[in-house]
């Protein structure tokens, strides 16, 4: 919901480090294994006890997470850039809440697989659109620089990044916030799904395609018409 309108402040804070480890041959894609590698490491923290320790590696992936694209801007943005950093951070996302179930299986287990299983419909909804307006050749205005399609949402990264710090920082609450922020995750879906089913349904309709079945051909051929010559 608020990624759009942080864009501009994110642009200018990762600017000058983008720069700098552009101008040192620092790629974009170290930077992005870089960053997963360090939000890896939040679950041992988390499994261990140390949340706020957690925390700080939770912060360092976001920041690298934006700091790689902004580098690949300044250097040469590839395909395989954009499908590792989708990829890392969708397994990313789900590594805090299994880090959370693993730290008290008992308190935490259930709350974590419901969120993980709203983090399914948010990230599939939201693959199945930009895999979809992709082949449209459809783009989005409010995120021009993104790889994909980026369909926006109730629940976007900023939110998520939001919920993460506040569970770290309060550790004995975690199912009730998982469980909130599972609401809002399915909220986010199922609007998803009605934007999609309405966009498709309109590009459907100018390119000429329809859901009606076409006209079954004849199960048999016509039956030949034998006319008797005359005397």
């Amino acid at each position: 919901m608020f990624d759009r309108h942080l864009q501009p402040l994110q642009k200018r804070l990762l600017d000058p480090p983008a720069d700098w480890l552009a101008k040192r041959g620092i790629s974009a894609d170290m930077v992005t294994l870089s960053g997963f590698a360090i939000g890896v490491c939040a679950v041992p923290l988390l499994v261990f006890g140390h949340p706020t320790t957690a925390l700080l590696a939770i912060l360092a992936n976001r920041i690298l997470d934006g700091l790689d694209g902004a580098v690949a801007r300044r250097t040469n943005p590839t395909d395989r850039g954009a499908f590792l950093d989708i990829a890392l951070d969708f397994v990313f996302y789900a590594l805090v809440p299994f880090g959370f179930a693993l730290a008290d299986p008992e308190a935490n287990a259930l709350a974590a697989a419901m969120l993980l299983l709203a983090f399914v419909g948010t990230g599939s909804s939201f693959l199945a659109f930009s895999t979809i307006a992709g082949r449209r050749g459809i783009s989005s205005t409010n995120y021009p620089a993104k790889g994909i399609y980026y369909l926006g949402g109730l629940t976007e990264g900023a939110e998520t990044i939001a919920v993460f710090v506040a569970m770290c920082i309060w550790p004995s609450v975690f199912p009730a916030i998982a469980f909130g922020f599972a609401v809002l995750c399915t909220v986010t879906t199922i609007t998803r799904w009605w934007s999609g089913w309405h966009a498709f349904a309109r590009s459907d309709r100018q390119a000429g395609i329809t859901t009606r079945p076409k006209a079954a051909e004849s199960q048999h051929p016509p039956r030949e018409t034998h006319i008797q010559p005359t005397r």
